[in-house]
């Protein structure tokens, strides 16, 4: 339980809140202007003030504690607060947004990052945006380096995702409910069926988005992993997997979701005959509340993906 007092400073906030954004001292420090031995003091000091520890602190560096990720939750909702107020009575400008999201290799989860940024022509910003692996995901929402994280479910995998969720804490929130598809190339043989089965894509390289260590059939961002198939190549970002497709011929298994405005029309969309369903979704620390920025980027993705399930069930 964490203790109150009154002696807690905005200021005391703010380094805990960047500390938590950098997970280093020394990185946190630079970006905070002061001094790594009086920022690792501020620290200190709070956390006896309060009763809790909110880093751990190892060889390995910082990590986040669960009561500190429900304490940081809170002091980000004040210190935006107080930022609010500050801008409506003294005429001070907004400072820096900050905003970060990590997700599976979704492009409808860029373009919603795009059309945030432009749409609320911040003046100042500092946004993350990482394309990356499912167990990645998790970590960098665990240990608040993320807001959010962006990764489906479906009934393979659901009930292990669900329990690392829980052991850390997290909450998983629906976003939309697809019907598989694949992904080929514009002039792919495949390209104009109306649907196709899973015998039709023996021929073609099964392309799949590589997990590294951790290489669980569970995390893989593909449905039907288990699959044995004659052709596979694992890539590490999208770009390259759309150049594959295109090149080879190969295909992918996802939602079905695709967005012309930053791919274009070289890659198609073809329903995929079977039971499953996907489940794309976000997940965030418990107790930890959305900020303007988060806000307007989940409004943003609701309305790229809205619809989808009528559209691809």
């Amino acid at each position: 339980m964490v203790r109150i007092t009154g002696h807690m400073t905005l200021q005391q906030l703010k380094y805990a809140a960047g500390v938590a954004r950098s997970l280093s001292i020394n990185e946190a420090a630079s970006k905070l202007y002061i001094s790594q031995p009086s920022l690792s003091t501020a620290i200190r000091d709070l956390e006896q003030e309060i009763g809790i520890r909110i880093f751990d602190r190892s060889r390995r560096g910082i990590t986040v504690t669960a009561e500190g990720a429900e304490f940081l939750g809170y002091a980000r909702q004040i210190l935006e607060q107080a930022e609010l107020l500050e801008t409506r009575y003294t005429g001070k400008t907004r400072g820096k947004q900050l905003f970060s999201v990590s997700t599976q290799h979704y492009a409808f989860a860029v373009n919603a990052f795009v059309g945030t940024i432009r749409e609320l022509g911040l003046e100042e910003y500092e946004c993350t945006l990482r394309e990356t692996k499912t167990h990645d995901i998790i970590e960098d929402v665990t240990q608040l380096k993320s807001d959010i994280g962006i990764l489906y479910t479906n009934d393979f995998n659901r009930r292990v995702l669900h329990k690392v969720f829980h052991d850390n804490k997290l909450v998983f929130h629906p976003l939309f409910t697809a019907r598989p598809h694949i992904f080929v190339s514009a002039h792919h043989p495949l390209a104009l069926r109306e649907k196709v089965s899973v015998q039709d894509l023996e021929p073609w390289p099964c392309l799949s988005f590589e997990q590294g260590e951790h290489n669980s059939f569970h995390y893989s961002e593909e449905i039907l992993s288990t699959r044995i198939v004659q052709k596979s190549i694992r890539v590490s970002d999208r770009a390259t997997l759309f150049n594959l497709l295109i090149g080879l011929d190969g295909y992918t298994i996802s939602t079905g979701v695709l967005t012309t405005d930053l791919n274009g029309n070289a890659i198609v969309s073809v329903p995929l005959e079977s039971s499953e369903t996907i489940t794309v979704g976000w997940i965030s620390r418990e107790g930890v509340q959305e900020g303007y920025v988060l806000s307007r980027y989940l409004e943003k993705l609701k309305e790229l993906v809205g619809g989808e399930e009528a559209l691809h069930g």
